[in-house]
């Protein structure tokens, strides 16, 4: 504030008991500290209302690059999102066209056999006798021309189970 020194302020009080007189110098006194006091109350009011409206407009200023960088953040996380979207549906689209051409290839390859299967009791209806004996002798076997004896490859590797013997007779009626 200003700078006045003890000398100084001596002189100010022998200046101002001379102008004013004992009398008044003391009411004069009073009223002078009290009025300083206000005046450093005031001064005080207004460094503490200039310090917190710097501290509010750097909180608004931190909470404006607070708020941008949210945005920024949502949308990147929103792009992202998206292109992660995009992408699950090209595999799905190209899942679902490579089921497509296994299923056509799946259904050439059933036409392919069932063409290439020729059952001779088949084509006049009536079954011959030689087919007739050669079937019920025959063992059962899960690929033409294998060996009943030998097991196939399919059992060996465990895809396919062992072919169950056939009973001729009917089974019976539960009592």
């Amino acid at each position: 504030m200003l700078d006045i020194g003890f000398s100084e302020l001596m002189v100010i009080g022998v200046v101002a008991l001379i102008v004013l007189g004992p009398e008044r110098l003391p009411r004069v006194a009073r009223t002078a500290g009290h009025l300083l006091g206000r005046f450093q109350r005031y001064v005080a009011e207004v460094k503490t209302d200039i310090n917190r409206e710097i501290e509010l407009a750097e909180l608004k200023k931190l909470q404006t690059s607070v708020e941008d960088a949210a945005r920024s953040i949502e949308n990147t996380v929103r792009s992202e999102v998206r292109q992660a979207e995009e992408e699950l549906r090209g595999v799905e689209s190209e899942v679902n066209r490579a089921a497509e051409q296994i299923g056509r290839s799946h259904d050439e390859l059933i036409a392919e056999a069932s063409s290439g299967i020729s059952m001779p009791h088949m084509g006049t209806g009536q079954p011959s006798a030689s087919a007739a004996t050669a079937d019920t002798d025959a063992p059962i076997s899960s690929e033409p021309g294998q060996d009943a004896d030998q097991p196939s490859p399919q059992m060996e590797l465990g895809l396919a189970e062992e072919p169950q013997a056939v009973s001729a007779e009917p089974p019976k009626p539960l009592t």
